[in-house]
């Protein structure tokens, strides 16, 4: 391996391999090389990447997708990331994030569970912890703000219908619907989502404030509640 991507032969670099076939022509090496831009004496950009690749795989997460699962100090060990490497890094994951949550969000319905997921699903699974959003609806099922509730701890959520309904009042909802994550990837619902979800129910029908949905985001899976009749056992 040259020391540097400059000492390599043109149909070896990942610049010019860009402009002759496409970005989508780049291995993930490729891209991560272009991303670091350069290497460090004794590694080119190629190398540094390869390191990254092989401290992804550790993460137990393939490919890229390690990225999302290492952290800045674990980046930096290695010879050549330094903070600002690192911090490229991972923006370049949550700019990934954000754009998948963009692309979701023309087809939002508050109707249809699947283009919720979608919304939360880039943003959700690759969470090391359970994460709640409550989505704040209007009358007519606008979305009027969307709050993070609950930051829990890899096994629960914890939330009481109280916090829920403080952030309700505060933005004039009607309907909400709640959204988290199960970090392990299994969406189906534990017993304390159910006494939650039944108590946060039951408080907003009481206060005129409608529980329209709990969606559960795993790995590419969901479950809703709606969808799964479990608010038909309320009533």
């Amino acid at each position: 391996m040259k020391d540097t991507i400059m000492e390599m032969p043109d149909y070896q670099r990942p610049y010019e391999k860009c402009l002759r076939e496409g970005e989508q022509s780049l291995s993930d090496r490729e891209l991560l090389a272009v991303i670091l831009r350069c290497g460090v004496q004794g590694s080119s950009s190629l190398t540094l990447a390869d390191k990254i690749l092989n401290l992804s795989k550790q993460t137990g997460y393939s490919g890229l997708l390690g990225l999302f699962h290492i952290s800045m100090q674990e980046l930096m060990k290695i010879h050549g990331i330094g903070k600002v490497k690192a911090i490229q890094l991972k923006c370049i994951g949550e700019l990934s994030k954000r754009m998948a949550t963009a692309a979701a969000k023309p087809e939002l319905s508050f109707h249809h569970p699947v283009t919720i997921a979608k919304y939360y699903m880039e943003r959700l699974r690759h969470e090391e912890q359970e994460l709640l959003y409550c989505m704040m609806l209007d009358g007519h099922n606008h979305l009027s703000g969307e709050q993070l509730l609950s930051r829990g701890t890899v096994n629960a959520t914890l939330i009481t219908p109280r916090e829920v309904f403080v952030e309700a009042v505060k933005y004039r909802a009607v309907n909400l619907i709640l959204v988290h994550n199960h970090p392990g990837g299994d969406p189906s619902p534990s017993q304390a989502d159910l006494d939650v979800t039944e108590r946060v129910y039951h408080c907003g029908e009481l206060l005129g404030i409608h529980l329209l949905d709990h969606i559960i985001i795993g790995d590419h899976r969901y479950v809703s509640f709606r969808e799964k009749g479990i608010f038909d056992e309320y009533t």
